[in-house]
């Protein structure tokens, strides 16, 4: 797709979208977007525009207008990228749910990842899984706020270093087909029960409360459902309740408990994502979340580091890094843990690609071309010697032996020795960080670490693991790319039924012609073919409104309209919202 500019999606985005995130993102194909997904916007957006405007955080309606969103059809996410600009953030659109990690990472990097698609017409007032409307509408016009700008981003910082449990993994997975099936709304009963059981069935494997469920806790009861201000009258910031044509107008009622703002109560409550919140919680100001923020995170593997850190790290069978005390990051699948008699680590190792960096970029020929079947490296200090091994200066590394092209044994005060002959030593910020070996062996008593035919050791230095975090330390050369984005396949709508609303469209932006006469051929054909459609008759009636035109077709769509409001609950919702404004 070209923008106005003749720029493509692809080149906006890949502007500022890191390469290694470029995977999770997708052309946005504006030309896609039915009528009916129009129609779908333009009817929540007026809801949420008349019903929330004054009990909305005040930077919801200017942010609106800031960051190129339009009341009356879906965004083009690229001229929103632009307008985010000011802001310190940009716009990515992405294919559906992705990894925590990642989702975090991108928040981190101020880009709003943004959702292809909208919601269907069955789901107006809440989807379960992520659309366009919850991601542009509910998420960016509160980034105008540089407060609460600040607040998403040093969150997203902090979010993409969480750990989850190798359970939390598969639970995510489940969950993702789970609500996808449920928005397509083309699934059978028995495939959507099979979906729900998968989810119930990893969720029962999760039985500990995780660095990452705790951060999706935080996350979900302030960026999506958060209220702000004085708790008997508050204000809403959530993204999902700005976003929810449901819930964003119930959210202030007496039917939704209000709780005070506590970090220890948020992250201890847990949420269904398939159903409206019965309860909300209510912040003082923004600086309230970033201290609450900011004193979590004090209690996270990335700023612990030590054996816990590391075992959660294993518990996760997914990326990670551990950082020596020298500043080295070990990335890759921690595996294994060699402990002492007081249970504390001595030794790491890592299954398959693994690569080595500092200051988050990756050391020249240490890739994961070059530890490609993992990696292996003590933990500690060397026995008689008073400094870290890392802190000693030239003359006094020879003087335990470490120098090029010299055979040496270093013991360790834990007990592993590594004995070999040193080829190279890499030092940074005056640290040394790496040895490398060759006709080394590693040994911790009878057990055998490294073999002398197994190739180089290169040994990471450090007396103790400073910081454990998920994900890569530099991702742009860790993780495999692929360029390619996804196309998603536009899905097939009733053709007559969106020929119907796009010709509405159009008499309402172009305002020529014989409006009755128009509406009434339309009319016909929809009240023929399309009984129970009630968006339609309620733009139709809104544009006789409108012009004044009380004709026979205006009574009979209102009479129409109340006849589909005895259909369900949700049919008298809708159709009574937006009567109202109308």
């Amino acid at each position: 797709m070209l923008n106005e500019m003749g720029m493509s999606m692809k080149t906006i985005q890949s502007k500022t979208v890191p390469k290694h995130l470029r995977k999770y993102t997708a052309e946005q194909h504006y030309e896609h977007y039915s009528a009916i997904n129009h129609a779908v916007w333009r009817y929540v957006m007026r809801q949420n525009h008349n019903l929330l405007k004054n009990i909305a955080h005040e930077a919801y309606t200017d942010g609106l207008k800031a960051s190129s969103i339009s009341i009356d059809q879906i965004p083009n996410v690229g001229e929103m990228n632009e307008s985010l600009a000011p802001f310190g953030w940009g716009a990515a659109t992405i294919d559906g749910f992705i990894p925590g990690v990642s989702f975090f990472e991108f928040q981190a990097q101020g880009i709003l990842p943004v959702v292809n698609e909208i919601r269907k017409l069955d789901n107006i007032l809440y989807t379960p899984a992520p659309d366009i409307i919850h991601e542009a509408a509910g998420h960016a016009p509160i980034l105008a706020d540089p407060e609460y700008s600040f607040f998403v981003k040093r969150f997203g910082e902090i979010g993409m270093k969480a750990l989850a449990t190798k359970e939390e993994h598969d639970h995510f997975e489940a969950v993702r087909a789970y609500s996808n099936l449920l928005e397509k709304g083309d699934a059978t009963e028995e495939e959507i029960e099979v979906a729900k059981q998968k989810v119930d069935e990893c969720e029962a494997k999760i039985t500990e409360l995780s660095e990452a469920q705790i951060v999706g806790r935080f996350y979900w009861w302030t960026v999506e459902f958060g209220l702000i201000g004085e708790l008997n009258n508050p204000k809403i910031y959530g993204a999902g309740l700005l976003s929810s044509v449901g819930e964003g107008a119930n959210a202030l009622s007496d039917e939704v408990e209000k709780i005070p703002f506590d970090m220890e109560e948020v992250i201890n409550t847990g949420f269904d994502i398939t159903k409206p919140q019965p309860h909300l919680f209510v912040c003082k100001d923004f600086k309230q979340l970033l201290d609450a923020a900011e004193q979590f995170a004090t209690t996270m593997s990335f700023m612990k580091g030590g054996t816990e850190s590391l075992e959660k790290a294993v518990r996760s069978a997914n990326t990670a890094t551990a950082e020596y005390s020298s500043g080295l990051q070990v990335t890759g699948v921690i595996s294994e843990l060699l402990k002492d008699e007081q249970g504390e680590a001595i030794y790491l190792k890592t299954n398959g690609n693994t690569a080595l960096a500092v200051n988050n970029q990756q050391i020249s020929g240490h890739g994961t071309d070059t530890h490609a079947d993992g990696f292996g490296a003590p933990i500690g200090n060397l026995i008689g010697v008073s400094q870290p091994l890392e802190d000693l200066n030239e003359e006094e590394l020879k003087s335990v032996g470490v120098s090029i092209n010299k055979h040496t044994d270093l013991n360790f005060e834990n007990g592993i020795q590594v004995s070999g002959q040193i080829t190279n030593i890499v030092r940074e910020n005056g640290k040394v960080i790496l040895l490398s070996f060759e006709n080394c062996s590693v040994t911790y008593g009878e057990t055998l670490l490294f073999s002398p035919e197994w190739g180089t050791f290169d040994m990471a230095v450090g007396s103790e693991i400073v910081s454990v975090f998920a994900g890569a330390a530099d991702g742009e050369n860790y993780y495999t790319v692929d360029d390619e984005q996804k196309t998603p396949i536009p899905e097939q709508t009733q053709i007559e039924l969106n020929e119907l609303y796009s010709r509405v469209r159009n008499i309402r932006d172009n305002e020529s012609g014989n409006l009755a006469s128009d509406l009434n051929t339309i009319y016909e054909q929809l009240k023929e073919n399309h009984k129970k459609d009630w968006l339609l008759r309620l733009e139709m009636f809104e544009l006789l409104s409108e012009h004044d035109e009380e004709t026979t077709l205006k009574k009979k769509l209102l009479e129409e309209l109340n006849e589909l409001k005895k259909e369900n609950k949700e049919y008298e919702t809708l159709i009574e919202r937006g009567l109202s404004i109308i």
